[in-house]
């Protein structure tokens, strides 16, 4: 059995949520859920995003799943506090296209791995005279492990390339040790093939050629940045699951975020989150379910008849997981 920590958050992160529970009920695992809060209703009901209860429950479980949370400014962020604390220093994001999406490409299937605790995202700034700073931290450790962490990922799943991002012709201490220590981690890995690419120039490809790409690494502004374009490519942020992965923890979510306009109306795409779920199922080493699962998702992607509006339909949420988990439990 599993000990899973599930943070509904708020907004449409509760309506994934239960979409994801209701399909993981379909699967021949057993899960015990923890539910955790965080997050701005979190913040009304108890003065903090994210109570350390929270934190220790996503310390202590096997992973945790994680919906989506409305941050208001001057809150503190729910789900960098849990990477930092977890020490959550992988996002990983699949651009993969599916059938029956708004996918620009038929084809595409290439990770995004964005190093998650350092880089400008640590939040150091304050005001100046003239304006405002804010200091940009590059370690010698967090870009080891991260790029580590993409050359293992790729030679574990087949992958034949890693691009290494950056900015180094601008930012030529913090992203010229970024790219140099890429090329030494490289250097343990020579049957994997490397390049490195401007993060602007990145930006270009992701539009004129996306099959060039198979793994990219790359600092936390850069990979946020690249992943919503990533999504963009797919068919949108409906479709784009992330894992966040550290040594010892493991955080899923979709990357949709809590939707205000739509919440409460039943009618958010529940895909983002059950492949938030297939990479959770992957991480726990259960990769039969993970493909059961994912398969499923995709048939009914490709049926188009049971989804979301988003995806031309007009099923509910919980009308497209019901399907989803039909396609598991017919088989």
């Amino acid at each position: 059995m599993y000990n899973i920590t599930v943070i509904h958050g708020d907004g449409i992160g509760k309506e994934v949520m239960e979409a994801a529970i209701h399909v993981l009920g379909a699967l021949d695992i057993q899960f015990n859920y923890n539910v955790a809060l965080a997050g701005n209703e979190c913040f009304q009901k108890t003065g903090t995003t994210i109570p350390e209860e929270t934190i220790k429950l996503a310390k202590n479980a096997d992973a945790t799943l994680f919906g989506a949370v409305t941050t208001v400014p001057g809150q503190k962020s729910a789900i960098i506090t849990l990477r930092q604390e977890l020490d959550l220093y992988v996002n990983l994001r699949q651009v993969k296209s599916y059938p029956g999406t708004k996918s620009l490409h038929d084809d595409l299937d290439f990770v995004i791995v964005r190093e998650n605790t350092e880089g400008l995202y640590i939040g150091i700034e304050e005001e100046t005279e003239d304006g405002a700073t804010a200091l940009r931290v590059i370690t010698r450790k967090a870009s080891e492990r991260i790029c580590k962490f993409a050359f293992d990922y790729a030679k574990k799943t087949g992958r034949g390339k890693v691009t290494a991002v950056h900015k180094a012709n601008v930012l030529k201490k913090t992203d010229g040790l970024f790219r140099d220590i890429f090329y030494d981690v490289a250097g343990d890995y020579s049957d994997i093939g490397t390049d490195d690419r401007y993060v602007d120039a990145t930006a270009m490809f992701f539009i004129t050629n996306p099959h060039m790409f198979d793994v990219i690494v790359t600092t936390n502004l850069f990979g946020d940045i690249l992943s919503d374009e990533g999504a963009g490519l797919v068919g949108g942020l409906g479709l784009m699951p992330s894992a966040n992965i550290g040594e010892n923890s493991a955080l899923f979510e979709p990357v949709h975020g809590s939707g205000p306009d739509i919440a409460g109306k039943g009618i958010s795409n529940p895909s983002a989150m059950i492949l938030s779920v297939v990479l959770m199922l992957d991480y726990l080493e259960e990769h039969d379910a993970a493909c059961t699962l994912e398969n499923a998702l995709i048939e009914v992607l490709s049926e188009n008849k049971i989804v979301t509006k988003d995806l031309g339909g007009n099923a509910s949420t919980m009308e497209m997981a019901r399907e989803v988990r039909n396609k598991i439990e017919r088989k």
